[in-house]
């Protein structure tokens, strides 16, 4: 009995190692708060690409393309990121008047915006275009089979917000009528 008694309190003392010594912070419901997620610039690459990556097997399962990253239209997600950031809302017109068509041509993007998406938040990428999928307007943002390219960008504020911006587009050359 008292090797048994020995096993269960050294089986104890292992498992309370392991927990945590910070206490998980609770909100006024009673749930955990939500972690700040911190992007450091070591984790940039892999973030755009885990981004990508997603939306590209998303677009797979539905019979889409894959789209392909694109330096202007990121160039414009970004300025848009950072211009959200600065009104303090999230919206798709820039601070001055500018709109997302506006923003992708100042950029040089030669080919047809198909559209943007936005959002202000502390979740992840990945939690993000979640919720940008559970939305029919968004959702075929994501999924419209005549983009080609996405911009993806992003701006973090220190205390942790982040400003998702993504924009596609269709860089396939224009149809010229007559011809």
């Amino acid at each position: 009995m008292k090797t048994i008694s020995a096993f269960a309190l050294c089986g104890a003392l292992v498992l309370s190692a392991c927990a945590s010594t910070t206490p998980m912070a609770l909100g006024p419901d009673g749930k955990p708060l939500p972690q700040v997620y911190k992007i450091t610039s070591a984790q940039e690459g892999e973030v755009t690409y885990r981004l990508l990556d997603s939306v590209n097997a998303l677009r797979q399962a539905k019979g889409a393309a894959p789209l392909q990253l694109n330096s202007q239209l990121t160039a414009a997600a970004a300025t848009h990121s950072r211009d959200m950031s600065v009104q303090n809302r999230p919206w798709h017109f820039g601070s001055d008047g500018s709109s997302p068509l506006l923003r992708v041509q100042r950029a040089g993007y030669q080919g047809k915006l198909k559209g943007e998406l936005i959002s202000e938040t502390y979740q992840t990428e990945l939690e993000t275009l979640a919720v940008w999928m559970e939305q029919k307007d968004t959702r075929e943002i994501v999924l419209d089979p005549t983009a080609t390219d996405l911009g993806f960008a992003w701006y973090q504020e220190p205390q942790g917000k982040i400003w998702w911006t993504v924009v596609t587009g269709s860089s396939a050359p224009m149809a010229v009528a007559g011809l």
